[in-house]
């Protein structure tokens, strides 16, 4: 059976401004991220060696990503959705074959802490 779950923050910023600070993210959160000549950025996650690679949009407000660490490999629907000086930021996960159904709820929690940390991260962005 395919389990999916939605992480959702609204932020105190216009979309355009939300979708540019989240492709700035990973530099971010992560200390030794790096963004590699092919787009991928590369870092240490929660779950080892990670990569991130942004599939971007900006007039739709699409932000979709891959997202690999050594446990598992993840394609990541992300969307921006503008609501007047406010942007709700749209996560869905999708649980990997690889990772177990308890792996999988860890994720979810793991990344719901993310999302609380990269929206003061977005707000605190002059």
């Amino acid at each position: 059976m395919i389990r999916s779950r939605v992480v959702s923050i609204i932020v105190k910023k216009k979309t355009g401004d939300a979708f540019d600070a989240i492709l700035q993210i990973p530099s971010k959160m992560m200390p030794d991220a790096k963004m590699n000549d092919n787009g991928w950025w590369s870092f240490t996650g929660p779950h080892g060696k990670a990569q991130l690679k942004f599939n971007e949009n900006k007039s739709l407000g699409i932000l979709d990503h891959q997202y690999v660490d050594d446990e598992s490999s993840w394609n990541v629907p992300m969307r921006v959705v503008s609501n007047g000086d406010f942007s709700e930021v749209v996560i869905t996960l999708n649980k990997p074959d690889e990772i177990t159904d308890e792996q999988f709820d860890q994720r979810v929690s793991e990344i719901s802490e993310m999302a609380v940390t990269m929206k003061n991260i977005i707000e605190s962005d002059a």
